[in-house]
């Protein structure tokens, strides 16, 4: 998993629900983006997998569709009401979305009450232990029925590649699912993603040949700092496999694309965001 230095950006995180989200101001963009998802249809769900029931956050556009499917793995505070709203406005772009509770092995969403304080040591030692709890085996049974879930919805495109993105801790599953579901992905898309590149054996990295997918890889400056090969190991890994990738460090600290964390930067946000929605289009068909 990501280490507690890279989750800065994440010390506070409030749990909005959806009026006071809009109503704060967090975002102007997510204003808009909550009144295109006046449209949007949003259901809680229940997917079966072999290590039990996960709870998840179902999403996609008014009407019968069919529209691609997207899978977003959350961050490592998990479920909640931001990545609710993320969903939704990514529904409002025409696509079945779907934003599973990653920790369900452990507890339902919102695995945290009330505020979520990453700087908090009994929160970080909570949270670590609901992701030490998600084995590379079981992330990759996870991504096999959320994807098999997908494509059993009426609402899905199922003659079209679909979509993963993930947020720190979900970069790494992003290139997982990619491999795991690698004749239905298409296209990934990993922001201020934790541990893309390290020297282990099980590196995400060291599975982008096993993928078939274009990649939008947007890296924390404040990572970049950290350590600056790993956007270079990316790269290079990318080019050996021949897989079409961008590798960006973007003039934002961990974080930045979650409205509501300390780090967000609503700039940097709105331009990740459009870049993923080009990847979408592109390579969704």
């Amino acid at each position: 998993m990501c280490d507690d230095e890279i989750h800065q950006g994440l010390v506070e995180d409030w749990s909005l629900s959806r009026r006071s989200f809009v109503a704060a101001g967090v975002a102007a963009s997510f204003t808009a983006a909550a009144q295109a998802a006046e449209n949007v249809v949003e259901k809680d769900v229940t997917i079966t997998t072999p290590d039990g029931s996960a709870d998840a956050a179902l999403f996609h556009p008014a009407g019968n569709g069919p529209w691609p499917a997207v899978l977003v793995w959350p961050d490592i505070m998990g479920l909640r009401p931001v990545f609710r709203a993320m969903g939704r406005r990514l529904a409002a772009e025409g696509y079945v979305v779907l934003v599973p509770n990653p920790f369900y092995r452990n507890k339902r969403a919102p695995v945290i009450s009330g505020g979520l304080n990453f700087s908090d040591p009994e929160t970080r030692k909570t949270l670590s232990a609901y992701r030490d709890a998600m084995t590379d085996d079981g992330v990759d049974k996870d991504a096999v029925a959320y994807l098999a879930f997908l494509d059993a919805q009426p609402q899905t495109d199922k003659t079209k590649r679909a979509g993963v993105q993930g947020y720190c801790m979900g970069g790494p599953l992003s290139f997982r699912t990619a491999a795991a579901v690698s004749g239905r992905i298409g296209a990934v898309g990993s922001f201020h993603g934790g541990g893309l590149a390290t020297d282990a054996p099980s590196s995400p990295h060291l599975l982008i040949p096993r993928t078939n997918a274009g990649y939008l890889i947007a890296v924390a400056q404040n990572d970049d700092a950290r350590d600056p090969k790993v956007k270079d190991v990316l790269k290079e890994a990318f080019r050996t496999a021949n897989r079409s990738a961008t590798v960006e460090v973007y003039p934002a600290d961990h974080g930045w694309c979650v409205p509501g964390s300390q780090a967000y930067n609503e700039a940097s946000a709105e331009r990740a965001w459009s870049e993923l929605m080009a990847l979408y289009k592109e390579r969704l068909v």
